[in-house]
């Protein structure tokens, strides 16, 4: 773990910090906080393009930004110890904060046996992986944070998304177990749960203007979230503010979850085919 930041420098100056999914949306947004308070960041994710034009924004935009890349593919156990090695650079890592996951629209009797899988695997594995690497990696170090991006969907149901919030809801878990375990060593596993937040993979529902007028009817904050709002939640974890927390899920959602998911039928009847999806609420299963 690093020494204790010069405050006059920033809150996190000598921090090295690992954003997995760092070019674009919550993940980028997070990094740029990280930045302006003094870290290192590197950012990792698959399209090595993506995160240097990513990382040349950073530069452009906070003054004496630090900040390095690394193509990863998250569900590949190798790629994500790599990421750290580059990210920890001999120094110690401090930071990680992973972001990837995501599934497809299908009714839960319209799952394909492997399908049902692959949705819980794109969203616990780069987790589990993020946790393994960078946990190791703090323990040898002395200690530090990490925080995993979970959703609203581990907390209340999202029909026709099961796959997704099934793998959110064991994010959830994971992060309390881990921290549990980790502790001792001083090391601090959150997550933070966003509402519907406006980023590229968000685009069909916040861009479809009937369907993001459903969200807010069920919001008490009568707006979309933006990624900076969760990169705050991130950053609060990730500091010095936070050494007291660990092993909580922190839901940033406009108080979305107050209420109830709005109902998305005619949407999931669009994405999953009209045919098919009428055919999986009949019970007849896909072959």
């Amino acid at each position: 773990m690093s020494e204790e930041p010069d405050r006059h420098s920033g809150a996190l100056a000598g921090m090295r910090a690992l954003v997995i999914g760092g070019g674009s949306g919550i993940g980028l947004a997070s990094a740029r906080l990280l930045l302006t308070d003094g870290s290192h960041v590197t950012l990792a994710g698959r399209t090595l393009t993506k995160l240097e034009h990513a990382a040349d924004g950073l530069r452009d935009s906070v003054d004496g930004a630090s900040v390095g890349v690394v193509a990863c593919d998250v569900l590949v156990g190798d790629d994500v110890r790599r990421a750290v090695d580059v990210a920890d650079g001999g120094a110690g890592l401090d930071i990680a904060v992973t972001v990837p996951g995501g599934g497809p629209y299908s009714p839960v009797l319209g799952y394909g046996d492997d399908g049902f899988d692959d949705a819980i695997r794109a969203n616990v594995r780069p987790q589990f992986l993020t946790i393994k690497y960078a946990g190791s990696a703090m323990v040898r170090s002395g200690g530090g944070s990490i925080v995993a991006i979970s959703s609203t969907v581990a907390v209340f149901p999202m029909p026709f998304d099961a796959g997704y919030a099934a793998g959110k809801t064991a994010v959830d878990m994971l992060v309390r177990i881990a921290a549990d375990e980790l502790g001792g060593a001083g090391v601090r596993v959150n997550a933070v749960r966003p509402g519907l937040t406006a980023t590229d993979t968000t685009v069909g529902l916040v861009g479809n203007e009937a369907i993001a007028a459903r969200f807010l009817e069920q919001q008490p904050i009568k707006r979309v979230g933006r990624p900076d709002d969760i990169a705050h939640a991130v950053r609060y974890f990730a500091g010095p503010e936070s050494s007291w927390v660990t092993g909580q899920c922190l839901t940033v959602d406009g108080g979305h979850t107050l209420r109830r998911f709005p109902d998305l039928t005619d949407l999931a009847r669009r994405v999953f085919g009209e045919d098919d999806f009428d055919a999986a609420m009949r019970g007849e299963l896909p072959r």
